[in-house]
């Protein structure tokens, strides 16, 4: 597409494995059922009358702040827990161990920006998890670009969020694209008039990529390059 300049990839759920898969690996881990630790996210953020992550992305608590309130929400709601294998206060450390990259998005990342296009990371994060998630992904040497939530104090899907980016690339808003799984993220982007992917699977995010774009990411029989 000849008026697309920045691509915006999301991390979590798109350059990571699906945000399911990681909260059964980390179930794996810890013996934490990931609707037993939502509720104690939604309890930790309820408490500060914000989205379920909000209090670490937006960077209102710091990874052991928030990991302590984790533990007093969970023992509240089950004081016979076993929190054992649990490392809260180093959240970060424990949910991206052994973790891999989504390996198709991330090839996909490297491809267009070797075409001529320029590419970021769009990302609600957390500031300790930094050097995890970044380590992970091995994009250091590619992206244009990192605008990551807790640096901001802003996240998506909030308009000012996607303003500091259009502003860090000095590219318009339709001009952009974001590849996102949220699809409140994806709405949210689309009013402020950028041009939008929601990210549903690798072979269709990559053949709608592939079709916006003109570069080639998928082999011929279909499968991600």
């Amino acid at each position: 597409m000849s008026d697309l300049k920045f691509i915006w990839f999301d991390f979590g759920g798109v350059l990571s494995p699906p945000i399911p898969a990681l909260f059964e690996q980390y179930q794996f881990k810890t013996g934490l059922a990931p609707r037993v630790l939502q509720q104690a996210m939604s309890d930790v953020a309820d408490e500060l009358g914000v989205p379920m992550l909000a209090p670490v992305e937006s960077a209102l608590l710091s990874e052991q702040e928030w990991g302590a309130r984790l533990e007093q929400a969970l023992r509240r709601r089950d004081p016979q827990i076993d929190l054992s294998r649990a490392r809260l206060q180093t959240f970060g450390e424990q949910w991206f161990a052994g973790v891999p990259a989504n390996a198709p998005l991330v090839a996909a990342v490297r491809a267009l920006k070797q075409a001529g296009f320029s590419v970021g990371i769009l990302t609600n994060n957390v500031v300790e998890w930094s050097p995890h998630w970044r380590a992970m992904v091995g994009l250091e040497d590619v992206v244009d670009l990192i605008v990551d939530s807790s640096a901001e104090r802003t996240r998506k899907p909030e308009a000012t969020f996607f303003q500091v980016a259009t502003e860090r690339s000095g590219v318009a808003a339709e001009h952009s694209l974001l590849i996102d799984d949220v699809g409140e993220n994806i709405e949210a982007a689309a009013a402020l008039g950028w041009q939008v992917l929601h990210f549903r699977d690798n072979h269709q995010a990559l053949s709608q990529l592939q079709r916006l774009t003109g570069v080639s990411l998928l082999q011929p029989a279909g499968e991600p390059a």
